[in-house]
């Protein structure tokens, strides 16, 4: 089968699936994920290899459609209602969730302490794949909006992945060359953050300045195509200078909307037809990267350390929000909304393995295991708590 068919064939397919999901009151994005699984290379392997090359690239794009699409939703005013708490939130669960589970692996499994940071800090980071869309959709519902409590967990977890990322990188190259400079590595997260988000400014003001020399007529289509490949490049660049280049694509779309509303509006409203295409791309192609029979090779123990991670998140997630607004049924339904893990776990879960550490093969087998549990399991948790522990706006 040709590349051009199996990308058809798994746009067709994860759509049908996903509206069968749907149907049932499941998530979509859980049926576009086993679609991929069963689609890809591990199982019928239908998927023609070329496509499973630029699956990254394809993932990444769909990536920054959606967070564009969250940066328009955002407002300055909103995020400072929650400041504090996001920022307790982008760290405290994270760093709880690591070490538990690196102490955890140690324990259980026999790993140095650096391999059971890797592992902690590949399984400690959120999805934004999955926990992006799902806040979006409670905003669009109108839950929890009375608290922003979808913008808290939308600036938190973006944040957390940062700080995730890069602590499995300060214990990768620990554990594979011997050294790391630790102080300078710490010092890379809040400037990486800081410089992600400048950068992303910077990048949309001239875009808006551009915008206002009127080269362009006055169709959305063309100011969104513009907004789309500003906002790869930025990527790219970002990647290449080592800073937060997929928090800084977030952070493009809020100047936007604070400075021309009927503008955002449109732009989110092209992005989210658009999402309707890349959605189905994004889930079903991290879900053919899931391997299935090296989730299996460590079994109870890879499980046990999974849900032991979580328990900690958890405790961090309520200590992060202790002083806040949030009563606990909304503290409740911020933990649930912290659970989910898929694109970075798919992302870099393999690479202590390619590297040649020694239990690297454990670390993807139990990353692959956590998209496994953590991704269906923590969207259909926020789809059915958010009516139950959320306030409605106008309910």
């Amino acid at each position: 089968m040709g590349m051009i068919a199996s990308l058809a064939l798994l746009l067709l397919c994860g759509y049908g699936v996903g509206e069968i999901f749907n149907h049932f009151r499941l998530p979509r994005l859980l049926g576009m994920l086993l679609t991929g699984i069963a689609l890809g290379p591990f199982a019928l392997n239908w998927l023609h290899g070329d496509l499973l090359l630029i699956s990254q690239p394809l993932r990444t794009i769909a990536l920054i459609v959606i967070l564009l699409r969250a940066g328009l939703g955002l407002k300055w005013n909103d995020l400072k209602v929650v400041g504090r708490a996001a920022i307790m939130l982008s760290f405290i669960p994270c760093i709880m969730e690591g070490t538990i589970v690196m102490i955890m692996s140690r324990t259980l499994l026999g790993f140095s302490y650096a391999e059971g940071a890797m592992l902690g800090f590949v399984l400690a980071a959120v999805s934004p794949a999955v926990v992006v869309p799902s806040m979006l959709n409670l905003k669009d519902q109108g839950y929890g909006e009375d608290k922003q409590i979808a913008t808290l967990v939308l600036a938190g977890a973006s944040v957390d992945d940062v700080i995730s990322i890069t602590l499995f990188t300060l214990f990768l190259n620990l554990s594979v060359r011997g050294e790391a400079d630790f102080l300078v590595e710490i010092l890379k997260i809040p400037m990486g953050i800081c410089l992600g988000i400048v950068g992303g400014f910077a990048a949309v003001f001239l875009l808006l300045k551009f915008f206002k020399l009127k080269l362009l007529t006055n169709k959305s289509t063309e100011k969104l195509l513009l907004l789309l490949t500003c906002a790869m490049l930025y990527y790219e660049l970002g990647e290449w200078l080592g800073i937060a280049s997929l928090l800084g694509v977030m952070a493009m779309g809020i100047p936007i909307s604070k400075k021309d509303g009927d503008l955002g509006r449109n732009l989110s409203r092209g992005l989210g037809e658009i999402w309707v295409f890349a959605q189905i791309i994004l889930f079903a192609l991290v879900g053919a990267a899931v391997n299935l029979q090296v989730s299996l090779e460590v079994g109870f123990l890879g499980i046990a350390i999974i849900f032991i991670g979580l328990a900690g998140r958890s405790f961090g997630v309520f200590l992060s929000t202790l002083g806040t607004n949030l009563d606990v049924k909304e503290r409740i339904f911020c933990a649930i909304a912290y659970t989910p893990k898929a694109t970075v776990q798919a992302a870099i879960g393999g690479l202590p393995l390619a590297m040649g550490v020694s239990s690297g093969n454990a670390i993807l087998a139990i990353s692959v295991l956590a998209i496994l549990i953590t991704a269906p399991l923590g969207a259909m948790g926020i789809k059915w708590s958010a009516p139950r522990l959320l306030n409605k706006k106008g309910g």
